[in-house]
């Protein structure tokens, strides 16, 4: 038996029959409205979807083939929209591979303080598990591929990384998420974009240290800027 088609949602006009690029578009925007009002995937299934674009359920599947599919694509733009945004700053940054990875590292980490919401959508919402070799085509490829690129290209020019550039660029991905989720968390906001970029400053630096002079200087002395917020924190 097939589904009768619900309502349209309110003051939404029903695309065209056939309009399947219009349609797409109309189930993403419903997608990104259900994920922003809920802050997760777990109450996010075809049908409710397809109640809020106002088409029947078998219209989805015309476009998407299961859930996975659907939040993947309607997160996309968001990680384009960062990769573009870590691309432009490196791009500002001259030519330096290290000053180009601290400036994409920087910018990464200004989209999370500054679009917190959308940041926790594409990267602390436990999203529908799939298999490995389909995790491999997740859309935050164009992010953690843009870490790897960079460190590479810093290896190339003389500035080795302490880990094989594949483990370092994940480590260095791990290590500014985990810095933003505990500012989101717990910082008070008065300091935060100083402690966070200071620490993601000192992380880079021990993955990609330069040179001996400024790995000493790092270990000796750390961040002045991330040592002064944490102090005030800790003390």
């Amino acid at each position: 038996m097939v589904d009768q088609e619900p309502p349209s949602g309110p003051g939404r006009r029903r695309s065209r029959r056939g309009d399947g690029a219009q349609l797409r578009a109309e189930i993403l925007a419903g997608v990104n409205r259900l994920l922003v009002d809920w802050g997760s995937t777990e109450k996010l299934t075809i049908r409710a979807v397809a109640r809020e674009v106002g088409v029947a359920a078998p219209s989805i599947y015309l476009h998407f083939d299961d859930k996975s599919e659907l939040v993947w694509a309607a997160l996309a733009g968001k990680y384009v929209e960062l990769a573009e945004l870590m691309s432009a700053a490196a791009d500002a940054a001259g030519d330096g591979p290290l000053e180009r990875l601290r400036a994409e590292v920087h910018a990464y980490c200004r989209f999370a303080l500054n679009d917190p919401g959308h940041y926790r959508l594409m990267y602390e919402v436990e999203q529908p598990i799939v298999d490995a070799a389909r995790l491999a085509r997740h859309p935050a490829g164009v992010v953690s591929g843009r870490f790897r690129d960079a460190i590479t290209r810093c290896d190339a020019a003389g500035h080795p990384s302490s880990l094989p550039v594949e483990q370092a660029g994940h480590t260095l991905w791990a290590g500014l998420h985990g810095v933003i989720a505990l500012s989101h968390t717990f910082a008070d906001g008065t300091a935060t974009e100083e402690m966070v970029l200071g620490i993601a400053d000192g992380l880079l630096g021990s993955l990609v240290p330069g040179d001996a002079a400024a790995r000493a200087d790092l270990a000796a002395n750390g961040d002045a800027a991330a040592m002064r917020v944490l102090r005030s924190m800790l003390h």
